[in-house]
């Protein structure tokens, strides 16, 4: 029995003696920089060979509880570095891509204690119908934040200033979340404000510092400013591109000639005659900006169906629908967005829809009950933006990022009830839910149009 268990001994310890002879020539057989534990054929990828080091590093780290915080943090800057080289933007890499085909309006008139010494547009005041029959029936006066406010739904950043800084990134992060590429801000000339408001033109290069930090492009929603007409317009054209026009987040599009143009919404361009219009849209006109250094793509807003021959005769590029409310107007009414998009293509126009995730405008039109479109917790939003799909569409706008008043925005909103008051809200869906959708839509979006715009204008990215 002894003599079995000497002969065991001695046999396991050839084996041994055996196995690790093998593992010395193998060792000695391989490059002298590889390693035990890292697979065959890493040291030839490495972007993967260092991800498979950072996993050898973190199984070491979990039996190291002193160090383990400091290496953990080590970790993830190391795999920000792998992830992309510009580490110093961390936030682009936790984003979508941006779809420069999908614009948004942006409002920056809203104003509080804090940053403006007053509020500015949260205590919009209620407006009165033109028939005082009607008039008399409704509240007067103005609303009186931060608990009453001129909106049926309560912002998740609460009764903001457009002048606080932390305010317009965080917009920045929640437009770039959506993969909307540019935003399309409301302005007026320096010096002029819409009636609640005071004058933002000296916000415009914070707002395009801060997209083009998440690199958003800003075009502009030049809004009816009094007295407007083609001499002053000529005017502002080039007071904005002179002053914005180089800026990395100054919005350009390129067209189908190789022409790099910037482009401007014109709200309510029909209360302005078609004749003025072509004093500076058309190459005749005697305040003509076409093929000089302000020359520009400029979008008419479509009300009424006569409208389109109107904006050929003014010499505008291309029309847009702005209303949220189906069946509002000819233009923001889906069963007509075909019919548009035949006009446009027939005379050279752009066509860019505008769609949005439902209307209320109660909290300052008392009396106009008759135009809300309920939300249905995003199926609106989701028919209006197949409609637009379907259409083929230039660029789609979404109406809008934060027009509180109407209830159109797409910002987060979150619950709130007050003595007086239940605000609206998303639920059951998160406070991102109408961003959400517009991600999903924006990115179909992309898709469709490459299958049938290559020959299209293409966007500056």
């Amino acid at each position: 029995m002894a003599k079995f268990r000497r002969r065991t001994c001695i046999i396991l310890s050839l084996f041994i003696l055996l196995i690790f002879s093998l593992m010395v020539v193998l060792k000695m057989l391989r490059p002298d920089k590889a390693t035990f534990g890292v697979p065959f054929g890493l040291d030839l990828l490495p972007e993967v060979r260092q991800r498979t080091h950072l996993g050898k590093n973190f199984d070491s780290q979990m039996s190291d509880k002193i160090n383990s915080e400091t290496n953990i943090k080590n970790l993830k800057s190391v795999e920000i570095t792998v992830k992309s080289s510009k580490a110093s933007e961390p936030y682009l890499q936790e984003l979508q891509p941006l779809n420069y085909y999908v614009h948004v309006f942006y409002y920056s008139w809203y104003g509080n204690p804090q940053f403006d010494g007053k509020y500015i547009h949260w205590n919009h005041p209620f407006l009165k119908h033109w028939d005082p029959r009607i008039n008399k029936n409704y509240s007067q006066g103005k609303h009186n934040p931060p608990d009453d406010i001129g909106s049926s739904f309560y912002p998740e950043l609460g009764i903001y200033s457009s002048r606080d800084p932390s305010v317009i990134e965080t917009h920045m992060k929640q437009i770039h979340s959506a993969s909307i590429g540019v935003l399309a801000l409301s302005w007026y000339p320096p010096g002029s404000n819409d009636e609640n408001g005071v004058p933002t033109d000296d916000l415009v290069p914070t707002i395009m510092d801060k997209a083009h930090k998440y690199n958003l492009k800003v075009t502009f929603h030049i809004e009816p400013y009094s007295n407007r007409d083609d001499q002053n317009m000529y005017k502002n054209v080039q007071y904005i591109i002179d002053k914005y026009g180089n800026h990395p987040a100054f919005y350009r599009y390129k067209t189908k000639t190789g022409n790099s143009l910037p482009m401007f919404y014109v709200y309510d361009s029909y209360t302005t005659k078609p004749e003025q219009w072509a004093n500076l849209l058309t190459v005749s006109g005697s305040w003509s900006i076409r093929n000089s250094p302000y020359d520009a793509l400029f979008i008419a807003l479509l009300v009424e169906d006569k409208h389109k021959y109107d904006i050929l005769r003014s010499g505008f590029n291309g029309i847009y629908t702005y209303f949220a409310t189906n069946g509002f107007t000819y233009g923001s009414s889906y069963e007509n967005w075909a019919k548009l998009k035949l006009f446009c293509d027939h005379f050279q126009l752009m066509f860019i829809p505008s769609v949005g995730p439902g209307y209320i405008d109660t909290s300052i039109r008392p009396w106009n009950a008759q135009n809300t479109r309920n939300r249905v917790n995003g199926k609106y939003y989701e028919t209006a933006l197949s409609a637009a799909l379907q259409a083929h569409p230039s660029v789609i706008s979404i109406t809008s990022f934060n027009e509180w008043h109407e209830g159109t925005q797409i910002e987060k909103a979150v619950p709130k009830r007050t003595s007086n008051t239940v605000y609206l809200d998303y639920r059951p869906h998160k406070p991102s839910h109408y961003l959400e959708l517009t991600r999903k839509w924006s990115e179909k979006y992309s898709k469709e149009r490459a299958a049938y715009a290559l020959d299209d204008q293409m966007p500056i990215s």
